[in-house]
């Protein structure tokens, strides 16, 4: 910001001066695409294990959600300082620094604009505190996410589907190796010149495209069971193929209203992600009440249920509760017979 090379931010707004506005180019057509955008980064997160792993590590119900309430006002604090860097940089005369022209944005590297900024744009003391805050940061969320990971595939995979005869021992070593693989894989994936930033993206789509729906049909549909639930998996990973996606080369198949072809790309205006999400809730309780249905009046036999949807669903015999207990036990103690 206080950069000799770069220039204030208010008048690169919206105006072409050293490079496009940063602000971008917003126009009424894609109103729907910035709400879509906007639905996938807010809610894709909420079926990471590493958001309930921090909210069900505290102390109360209480704490659990003044915590949630305090990290939603924090995100939208915290997504200042990014903005105003990316501001920056677009703001910037790339051909006064070391970096030379043209700008990282048109070069392809806008998702390394943060160490670029630093190394260029800052001092030198500042841009070393800055790359270590960032890798101190990174590496936070690396164990968490190799924690979680390892640990939901040995506890829902591996404990309750493959063996559910392990012994504690056994789901110990599979936690050390599951955490050994995931990271091999994920140290092969930074090899991917400027993918890392793609796969972040696509991993929030996923959580909400998938993992929301299910979350969401868990939590507030008793009918939910699991044919439900691999049909959502199986509408909401078709729809987001049919429709396309350009980062990952894919034309659409569906074309929603508003689909126009733009330098040679099919682009939807609709927003795909959000019909996804509601398309997978809607297969999810439609399979799970049919298979509820089926499977509870006879139409097929029992011996097909094989996530016991029968079972989950019976009859359960009333107990007493209260003064009823007390009675009952009156009852027994008057007709048992006197053996003093």
């Amino acid at each position: 910001m206080v950069s000799p090379h770069t220039l204030d931010i208010s008048q690169t707004l919206m105006n072409n001066t050293l490079n496009a506005p940063w602000i971008g180019q917003p126009e009424l057509k894609k109103i729907w695409i910035m709400i879509d955008d906007f639905l996938y980064l807010a809610l894709g997160g909420f079926g990471y294990q590493v958001f309930h792993q921090r909210t069900l590590s505290v102390s109360s119900t209480v704490s659990a959600k003044i915590s949630c309430f305090a990290a939603a006002l924090l995100m939208l604090i915290l997504a200042i300082p990014p903005i105003l860097i990316g501001a920056a940089s677009a703001s910037t005369d790339w051909n006064q620094t070391a970096y030379g022209s043209p700008s990282p944005y048109e070069r392809g590297e806008a998702a390394l604009t943060l160490p670029i900024a630093l190394q260029h744009l800052t001092p030198t003391f500042i841009s070393i505190i800055g790359i270590g805050c960032i890798a101190a940061a990174v590496m936070s969320s690396a164990d968490s996410a190799l924690l979680s990971a390892s640990s939901v595939f040995t506890a829902n995979i591996y404990k309750n589907i493959l063996r559910p005869q392990a012994s504690d021992r056994e789901c110990q070593w599979v936690v050390r190796a599951s955490v050994v693989v995931v990271g091999v894989v994920g140290t092969s994936l930074t090899m991917l010149n400027n993918k890392n930033l793609l796969f972040l993206f696509l991993g929030f789509e996923f959580g909400y495209n998938i993992i929301f729906p299910e979350l969401l049909c868990v939590l507030f549909f008793n009918i939910s069971n699991g044919y439900g639930a691999i049909m959502g998996v199986l509408v909401a990973v078709m729809l987001k193929l049919l429709s396309g996606d350009p980062s990952l080369g894919l034309e659409p198949v569906l074309h929603f209203p508003g689909c126009t072809l733009e330098d040679g790309v099919y682009v939807q205006y609709a927003p795909v992600k959000t019909i996804s999400m509601l398309s997978a809730i809607a297969a999810i309780l439609l399979f799970s009440y049919l298979a509820s249905v089926l499977f509870n009046k006879g139409v097929l036999p029992e011996k097909w249920d094989v996530f016991k949807v029968k079972a989950q669903h019976s009859p359960v015999p009333l107990s007493p509760v209260g003064g009823a207990i007390e009675e009952n036990e009156n009852k027994e103690m008057r007709n048992e017979p006197n053996t003093a």
